[in-house]
């Protein structure tokens, strides 16, 4: 049987992700130092944790309403309120899904059509593009630069924008980079887009990992108009080190979210019921759990950040995620070059940029959500790399 005449062609044509090969390999080496994952190394909060044992204990075990337990997306909106001024209905304007992943997945879907065009901020996390090309979008990418701190400009944003333009991407706090955009960034970005149609998507997965005097600022708490036309995703993957839970949310204008939760109710029914329990604990009492463990990461940051820079590495300071971004341009070698040299002869898993999308040649991608001792050796590994070529 000819499987490929019969599948889908235009799934067929989506690359599969540029980080998995790197994960393989690692697996495959007993010895392999990874720095490869975006995943906290901090196992959930007992209370978190104690919560969703309680609710299987309590035989708590049903479906919940398409959108999410009505108290967990109660939870949502006071902590978005308290956290970032962002004010949401939690009966028409919030949805809990699987994950931050299938947020983004079903707003583009919701908000996309076919021939609508993209702005992609790139480097960026690998899925916004294969989705929006599974919607029949078009994707346009604005390739960031390092010496603007990988941010997105309004001059680059107003060059970009065609008749056709419908979505901006905003993937602040950045996987890969740490780049932020703070509040006056935003306010540029929200003057360009003024008197358009142009929806912006704000993945906000890490906006309680930054770094500095400044805290994170939405694009929806900017203005009125910017809260109009966002859609803003977030979830309890990083912050709460809850990844295996798969447990997310998006909050938008309520026209919006009523789509949302029609496509949800079809392909999901709703997010599983545990994680929600587990969720609104996590909400509710463990803000301060969240604290200590970004105040363990920004020492990591510190700290790799100067072990790169000192063994000839250039790094800018990111603040925000759990990502350095540095470049090997001064190797004279690729990113997949310099990444499939590294794993081989020093057995550490590093992530090239060029799986980011086009703005990544010549940088690579190293997570710090591990422990200082692993950080440390792969340090020494990689210096006596740089050492050897």
């Amino acid at each position: 049987m000819d499987y490929s005449r019969l599948m889908s062609a235009q799934i067929q044509d989506i690359k599969p992700s540029g980080i998995r090969k790197y994960f393989s390999l690692a697996e495959e080496m007993g010895d392999c130092i990874s720095l490869g994952v975006g995943e906290p190394d901090f196992v959930t909060p007992w209370e978190i944790r104690r919560a969703g044992i309680e609710s299987l204990d309590q035989g708590k075990t049903f479906y919940s309403a398409n959108a999410g337990l009505k108290e967990l997306r109660r939870q949502i909106t006071l902590y978005l309120d308290r956290a970032f001024g962002l004010r949401y209905d939690p009966d028409t304007e919030t949805v809990v899904t699987v994950g931050g992943s299938e947020a983004i997945d079903m707003a583009m879907r919701v908000l996309l059509n076919p021939g609508d065009e993209v702005l992609l901020p790139s480097p960026c996390f690998v899925c916004y593009e294969p989705i929006a090309r599974m919607c029949g979008a078009t994707v346009t990418t604005l390739v960031l630069k390092e010496e603007n701190e990988f941010r997105l400009t309004a001059e680059e944003l107003r060059a970009a924008i065609t008749e056709r333009t419908k979505l901006l991407v905003l993937p602040f706090p950045s996987n890969p980079t740490g780049a932020v955009m703070n509040r006056k960034d935003l306010e540029s970005i929200a003057e360009v887009l003024k008197g358009t149609g142009i929806f912006v998507l704000s993945d906000e997965i890490y906006s309680e990992l930054t770094y500095g005097d400044e805290r994170h600022v939405s694009p929806a708490a900017i203005s009125r108009d910017m809260w109009e036309r966002t859609v803003t995703v977030n979830g309890f993957s990083k912050s709460f080190a809850m990844t295996g839970w798969r447990l997310g949310y998006v909050c938008a204008p309520a026209p919006v979210t009523e789509q949302i939760v029609k496509m949800h109710q079809f392909a999901i029914m709703c997010a599983p019921t545990t994680a929600q329990y587990a969720a609104i604990v996590a909400l509710r009492d463990c803000e301060d759990m969240v604290s200590d463990m970004r105040e363990e990461y920004d020492m990591r940051r510190r700290f790799i950040v100067d072990g790169f820079n000192r063994i000839g590495l250039h790094c800018f300071e990111p603040r925000g995620a759990f990502y350095v971004f540095p470049s090997i341009e001064a190797t004279g070698l690729s990113s997949d070059d310099f990444c499939e040299q590294l794993i081989r002869k020093k057995r550490v898993a590093v992530i090239p940029g060029t799986a980011f999308g086009a703005g990544g040649e010549g940088h690579i991608r190293v997570s710090y959500s591990y422990s200082l001792k692993h950080i440390k050796e792969a340090l020494r590994r990689i210096g006596e790399f740089m050492d050897e070529l």
